[in-house]
């Protein structure tokens, strides 16, 4: 996540709307945390929003866990 350049109350008014101290970076993208953000760079974007599903697929793959055949 790269953040734009943010005042202290900026920062301050964020955190008193959104409120997101379980969230990584105590940021939610999905939310107004968004605005805060120039840009988001991950090889697995979901990671940022919860279980890394991309991750999670291929390490069950590994055990010969595939998910479409289940």
């Amino acid at each position: 996540m790269h953040y734009k350049e943010l005042s202290k109350e900026t920062i301050k008014k964020y955190l008193e709307k959104e409120q997101p101290y379980n969230c990584a970076g105590s940021l939610k993208s999905e939310g107004l945390g968004i605005v805060l953000l120039n840009s988001i760079e991950s090889l697995d974007t979901t990671a940022l929003m919860g279980l890394p599903l991309i991750r999670l697929v291929e390490m069950l793959k590994k055990f010969d866990i595939e998910i479409l055949n289940n």
